[in-house]
């Protein structure tokens, strides 16, 4: 048992989470509020249940804000002290990274990137780019909360972003899939990846456009775009709890 722990990247006080995990076994996940972070103690992200997973979603949606990072050069993990190391990976075709313990104890990960691992976030296309420039001029970085000026491009100066959002669509078909795996007493289905993949193409060739309501656009002013979409998906959990 580790006692709780201040976030590796900015030093504030992490707050745990109890969820669970298959094998009728728990994983406590570490949260940083300021930086926008989660801790994983090694191989607890692929330990959750689909109901641990919407949970953590929930966790993350109420507790968004402008990411406010530091530190990530100097990171240590708060099991060993080991130097956490940059790692890139991919996701299908979308690229992620985190900080890993050198020495295999767990990473550090921020929200941004914790949901482009599970297929949440993708970049806007050029469509999307020039409808959301009729409405905004500028709008916070998800990944590291700089402001990107949309008349010179879509791409966030400070850390090489692309402009990318919570596709609302894909992430409602999802919910609904990971509520049905989660069903009391029902195995998750073995096809379960194939059909979240498969819902995926669907919900990207159905998906028209940007959302218009003024709530929308000044949450995305406050959160950037993929912080939006995260309040939408919360209220979506709240209206189907």
């Amino acid at each position: 048992m580790f006692l709780a722990m201040n976030c590796p990247r900015c030093a504030s006080e992490m707050k745990e989470h109890t969820l669970d995990a298959h094998m009728a076994r728990t994983v406590v996940v570490d949260v940083c509020t300021p930086c926008q972070s989660l801790w994983l103690d090694v191989r607890e992200n692929l330990q959750l249940t689909p109901g641990a997973t919407l949970a953590l979603f929930r966790v993350i949606g109420e507790q968004v804000a402008k990411p406010q990072r530091t530190g990530a050069d100097t990171a240590k993990c708060p099991r060993c002290r080991g130097r956490l190391r940059k790692t890139q990976d991919m996701q299908r075709a979308t690229k992620f990274e985190y900080l890993r313990c050198p020495n295999g104890h767990g990473r550090l990960m921020t929200f941004f990137d914790f949901l482009k691992e599970k297929d949440f976030v993708r970049p806007l296309t050029p469509h999307q780019v020039a409808e959301l420039r009729k409405n905004i001029q500028t709008v916070n970085c998800s990944n590291c909360g700089a402001a990107i000026d949309l008349a010179h491009g879509s791409v966030c100066a400070h850390c090489g972003s692309p402009l990318s959002m919570l596709d609302l669509d894909q992430a409602e078909t999802l919910v609904a899939q990971l509520r049905e795996a989660d069903r009391p007493g029902k195995p998750v289905d073995p096809a379960l990846p194939l059909a979240l993949a498969r819902a995926r193409r669907e919900a990207e060739e159905a998906f028209a456009g940007l959302p218009k309501d003024d709530l929308w656009l000044e949450e995305n002013l406050s959160f950037g775009l993929v912080g939006a979409g995260l309040t939408a998906l919360v209220r979506l959990l709240k209206r189907e709890s």
